[in-house]
């Protein structure tokens, strides 16, 4: 569903007046961490996303663009498993640290994207983009539903829980992991879509189906097209309220074959088309205040050309959410009114 017209300019001027009206710049923000899975080489995901050449690119979508480096994250020597969960603390420590970047770099006007690093930095990302935002909603593109708690995690692994530390609905099942007594959930279940998951474990499926998440799977993207998805997301997320979108993207939602070098690849993932129309219609809504790319894994790339592969995908996503089209430019707007428009209402 492309909004254009009079009813994209209905949209943006409805948007909620939570985060301030400011120009419209771009902030990068790398989180070089792997602690939240137990394969290194995903740290290195911000490096080869820059590498392929990601700030050239968007410094051609005619707004200004602000790469603020990488965190810098502590990683304590002595951090025990927490019943099963590896490295609790310094997870949690990192995501405290990402919180406050992406909060800082919200409040200070910039649509801002992360790079990642594992999965489990979405729990910082989005909580700080919420201290900005209250009434932000998510979509989560993955083929995982990373909505495990501790108690249902076949693996522990944080990476596998983020969405679980964000929903309020699991405030009660979440056990007080160390290193996180600085997060609340901020997120209710009807405020979440995911798309592109095929690969569930069976307490997630629980979870899913007894909060009501509005979710998509491959399946249902071969059922419907990802032109109708869209369409269901944005009423599911939009028609009752405007309000910020995070998109928080993890590059093993496409295909293996378009993004070998990651660390949990499953089969009969998102085409390339498929991918690119999901963050060009995200554009298309004015709404888009935050993005996540992770779980870009030099070190899983079973040659050069695969990573090389893989950090172009991840370019080529994040260029698309911020208005590259496929003719080559940004997405041209109908009229001077509405750009003004955009540019007083984007956050």
């Amino acid at each position: 569903m492309a909004l254009r017209g009079p009813l994209c300019r209905l949209l943006r001027t409805q948007l909620n007046n939570t985060c301030q009206s400011r120009p419209h710049s771009v902030a990068v923000l790398g989180a070089p961490f792997s602690k939240g899975q137990k394969r290194r080489g995903v740290e290195d995901g911000p490096k080869a996303i820059r590498d392929a050449g990601l700030i050239e690119r968007l410094s051609l979508l005619d707004y200004p663009v602000h790469d603020f480096g990488d965190l810098s994250f502590q990683h304590l020597e002595k951090d025990d498993p927490y019943m099963h969960v590896p490295f609790p603390r310094t997870v949690g420590r990192a995501n405290k640290l990402l919180s406050g970047a992406v909060s800082n770099a919200v409040g200070a006007g910039h649509t801002t994207i992360m790079l990642g690093g594992d999965h489990s930095l979405a729990i910082g990302s989005a909580a700080g983009h919420a201290q900005q935002c209250p009434d932000l909603c998510l979509i989560w593109v993955d083929a995982h539903a990373d909505i495990n708690t501790p108690l249902t995690s076949p693996s522990g692994n944080l990476h596998g829980q983020s969405v679980a530390f964000m929903l309020k609905e699991l405030q009660n099942k979440m056990p007080e992991l160390p290193g996180f007594s600085w997060m609340k959930p901020f997120l209710s279940a009807k405020d979440l879509v995911y798309i592109g998951l095929r690969d569930i474990d069976p307490g997630e499926y629980d979870i899913l189906k007894d909060l009501g998440v509005q979710y998509f799977t491959m399946r249902d993207i071969d059922r419907l097209g990802i032109q109708r998805v869209m369409e269901v997301t944005f009423d599911h997320l939009l028609s009752r309220k405007q309000r910020p979108i995070h998109l928080s993207f993890d590059i093993d939602a496409m295909d293996p074959s378009l993004a070998p070098a990651t660390g949990t690849p499953v089969n009969g993932g998102l085409t390339y088309r498929e991918g690119i129309w999901i963050t060009e219609e995200i554009h298309n809504t004015g709404l888009l205040s935050v993005m996540d790319l992770v779980e870009v894994n030099p070190s899983l790339g079973a040659s050069r050309e695969a990573v090389e592969i893989t950090a172009s995908m991840a370019v080529d996503v994040i260029a698309s959410s911020l208005g590259q089209t496929r003719e080559g430019g940004p997405i041209a707007q109908e009229s001077q009114t509405l750009k003004e428009d955009t540019e007083q209402l984007r956050l």
